[in-house]
């Protein structure tokens, strides 16, 4: 199998996301769930990240559908297509599974998957993230962790302009 073919195989279908999930929790490892558009990968994604994967032993990303971010961001936006951002962010060694979501939150999934850490950005309070509820109710953490300042998508596509 070739390094292509590997990150390919990160990428999954829903199903197959909560399988992997679940063989995870059941071989007593620990997995970290994060979602977002992830459009634009810059600096401040990978260190969220990065901090995101110390949690645990597999960080796992729900990634908005095209669809999803044009409603969430505009119709400008994404500036790069679902299948691109999944292999961009399946290429990074911190990120063990990357799946589409279309909904407008990945509460149902989160709900499908139960992972035991949830994870946002700091600029989310713990009890306003989507998914929170399910994963504290099953006995899991809701966490948030530190951004890298002056670092944004929409930051950076301000300045292209």
């Amino acid at each position: 199998m070739g390094a292509l073919d590997l990150l390919h195989s990160k990428v999954v279908d829903r199903s197959e996301f909560v399988r992997r999930i679940g063989a995870w929790k059941s071989e007593g490892k620990t997995v970290v769930f994060t979602n977002g558009c992830f459009d634009l990968l810059h600096k401040g994604h990978v260190a969220y990240l990065s901090r995101a994967a110390d949690l645990g032993d597999h960080l796992v990303v729900a990634l908005n559908t095209d669809r999803s971010v044009a409603q969430l961001k505009g119709p400008s936006r994404p500036l790069q297509n679902e299948d691109s951002r999944a292999l961009v962010m399946a290429a990074l060694g911190v990120v063990s599974l990357v799946t589409l979501f279309d909904e407008e939150t990945p509460e149902l999934l989160i709900a499908e998957s139960l992972p035991q850490v949830l994870v946002k950005g700091a600029d989310y309070r713990p009890e306003e993230i989507a998914g929170g509820p399910a994963v504290l109710a099953a006995g899991g953490r809701v966490l948030t962790v530190a951004l890298t300042p002056g670092f944004s998508t929409s930051s950076i596509i301000n300045r292209m302009g």
